[in-house]
C-alpha cells in the first residue's frame, strides 16, 4: 500500500472501540484499510462514536445528507480535504447541505475573500467524493428524497426531523464529520433512531381550544413548533389536537423550530404522520412520561419570544430558512402582486440551485426580481457572513431565523407570517397582523 501522497508520508489511524460492537468482515476489512486509507480513517471514526451510541453493531445504510459542508473554520476544510486527497468516494446517494458561500453572488455582500476561498475549497472538496451538489438543508425537496423505513445518515436539525417525523425514514441525529464518515463506508451505528423500538413518543402534548382558522395558517407552524421544541427538549414530542393536515411547508416549518429551540429529531401527530395512526400507535403502546395542555396563551408567549424588536424600523426581509420551495416561491409571487417594495427595505430569499432554476423556468423568479427580491443562493444569512453592520433588524416568517439571529448574527429581529413580511417590505416599516392570535 502507498504510505505517501505528494510527497507527504500519510497518517496512522489508531482505533480503539468497545468489545461489545460486532464488526462483520467488510467492516474489519474497511477498518484494517483493505479497501483503501480514506475509507479506514472513515471507519475508524465510526467505529469509535458506535460506542458513543453504545451500539452492538453497524447496519447498512442506503443514503446520506452531509451537513458538515457549511464553513466554519480551517479544521474543517482540512477534514474534508483529507478525506479527498486520501481518494475518498461516497458508496451511497449523497446530497449535500448549504455550503458557506454563493459561488455567483458573494460578492454583491461584505463576505471576506479569505472566506469565500476557503469555502469554496471546502465544497469542491466534498463534490470530489462524488456527492451531489444540491446545496440545501431541505434535501427533502429534492429528488433525493428518502421513503418510510428507509435507513439514512442525515446530517442538518431540520433535514433529520423532517425524515423521521413526515416521511417516516430512519436516521439517528448525526452531527457534522460523521455523516461523511457513513457516506464513505455504507454503514451506521445500530442505535437510536434508526431501532423502532427507540421511535415510541415520549410526552404527550395536547393541543386545547385552538381556532381552527390559526391551526390552518402557516404562521402558526413554526410558532408551534418553537414551544414544542423548548417543551420536549431532546424526548419525542406526540402532538394531539391538530384538527388540520398540514402541508409539507407547515411540517418543514413546524419541524426547524423544534429542532432548534429544543433538540427534536422526530415527532408524532396523531392522525397525520405515518408512524402515529392512533394515540397507541404513537406510543407503541406505552405511557407518556408527562402530558401537557398547549393554549393559546401558551402560543402566544412563544410568538413574543420569537421578536426581539418591537419598533417599526426595519432593514431587510429574510425569507427561505428551511430553503424556499417551488409552493412558498408560488404563494409569495401572489403576495406582491400589484406591489412595490419601499427602496429602504431589503428582501432576501434563500433557496438552492435547483429551485431557483425551476423558479426560473415558472417565470416566479423575474416576477420578485423586479419587485426588488435579491437571491442567495446554496447557502443562507446564517451560513455566510453576508450582512454589514447597516443591516440592524430583519424580519421573517421563519422560527429557526429568528430563534438564531439574535446569537449568531447579533441582529434585532422580528417575527411574522408571510403576509405581514411582504406588507413590511411594502410599506418601508414593521406590520404585523395580529388579528389570528387574540384570545
Amino acid at each position: 500500500m502507498n504510505n505517501n501522497l505528494d510527497g507527504r508520508l500519510l497518517p496512522h489511524f489508531e482505533y480503539n472501540y468497545a468489545m461489545s460492537l460486532t464488526l462483520t468482515n467488510k467492516d474489519q476489512e474497511m477498518l484494517d484499510g483493505t479497501h483503501g486509507r480514506a475509507v479506514q480513517m472513515a471507519m475508524s471514526i465510526l467505529v469509535q462514536m458506535a460506542d458513543v451510541y453504545n451500539a452492538d453493531e453497524l447496519l447498512d445504510i442506503s443514503a446520506a445528507h452531509i451537513d458538515s459542508t457549511i464553513y466554519i473554520g480551517e479544521s474543517g476544510m482540512e477534514y474534508a480535504e483529507r478525506l479527498a486527497e486520501l481518494g475518498a468516494r461516497v458508496v451511497v446517494p449523497t446530497t449535500l447541505n448549504v455550503s458557506g458561500l454563493d459561488e455567483h453572488h458573494w460578492q454583491e455582500w461584505p463576505v471576506p475573500n479569505e472566506w469565500a476561498s476557503n469555502a469554496h475549497r471546502q465544497m469542491l472538496a466534498y463534490q470530489s467524493m462524488g456527492a451531489v451538489p444540491t446545496w440545501t438543508c431541505a434535501p427533502y425537496q429534492t429528488v433525493y428524497r428518502p421513503v418510510f423505513g428507509q435507513q439514512i445518515s442525515w446530517g442538518e436539525s431540520n433535514a433529520i426531523v423532517f425524515a423521521n417525523s413526515v416521511i417516516g425514514a430512519r436516521t439517528e441525529r448525526y452531527p457534522d464529520l460523521l455523516d461523511i464518515c457513513c457516506a464513505i463506508t455504507g454503514r451506521a451505528p445500530a442505535a437510536g433512531l434508526h431501532l423502532t423500538e427507540n421511535r415510541a413518543g415520549e410526552i404527550l402534548l395536547n393541543l386545547v381550544d385552538i381556532p381552527s382558522e390559526l391551526e390552518e395558517a402557516d404562521v402558526f407552524y413554526p410558532v408551534l413548533g418553537h414551544l414544542v421544541g423548548k417543551l420536549a427538549g431532546d424526548r419525542i414530542p406526540v402532538i394531539l389536537g391538530l384538527g388540520t393536515n398540514p402541508t409539507s411547508d407547515q411540517h418543514k416549518a413546524f419541524g426547524a423550530a423544534s429542532a432548534t429551540s429544543g433538540q427534536v429529531a422526530l415527532y408524532h401527530m396523531v392522525g397525520i404522520t405515518p408512524e402515529a395512526t392512533t394515540l397507541e400507535t404513537a406510543f407503541q403502546g406505552k405511557t407518556p412520561r408527562f402530558s401537557i395542555d398547549i393554549t393559546m396563551a401558551d402560543l402566544i408567549s412563544a410568538k413574543h419570544e420569537l421578536t426581539t424588536d418591537y419598533g417599526s424600523m426595519l432593514d431587510m426581509v429574510a425569507l427561505g430558512c428551511p430553503h424556499f420551495s417551488l409552493d412558498e416561491f408560488s404563494n409569495l409571487v401572489q403576495l406582491i402582486e400589484g406591489k412595490n417594495k419601499n427602496p429602504a427595505v431589503q428582501m432576501q430569499i434563500t433557496s438552492n440551485r435547483d429551485m431557483i432554476k425551476q423558479a426560473k423556468s415558472l417565470g416566479y423568479y423575474d416576477k420578485l426580481a423586479r419587485f426588488g427580491a435579491k437571491f442567495t443562493v446554496d447557502t443562507c444569512i446564517l451560513a455566510t457572513p453576508m450582512l454589514g453592520p447597516e443591516i440592524k433588524t430583519l424580519m421573517t416568517n421563519s422560527g429557526k431565523y429568528a430563534y438564531y439571529t439574535p446569537g449568531l448574527l447579533g441582529k434585532n429581529i422580528v417575527f411574522g407570517s408571510l403576509e405581514d413580511c411582504v406588507a413590511s417590505a411594502v410599506s418601508g416599516r414593521v406590520v404585523n397582523d395580529e388579528s389570528k392570535w387574540k384570545i
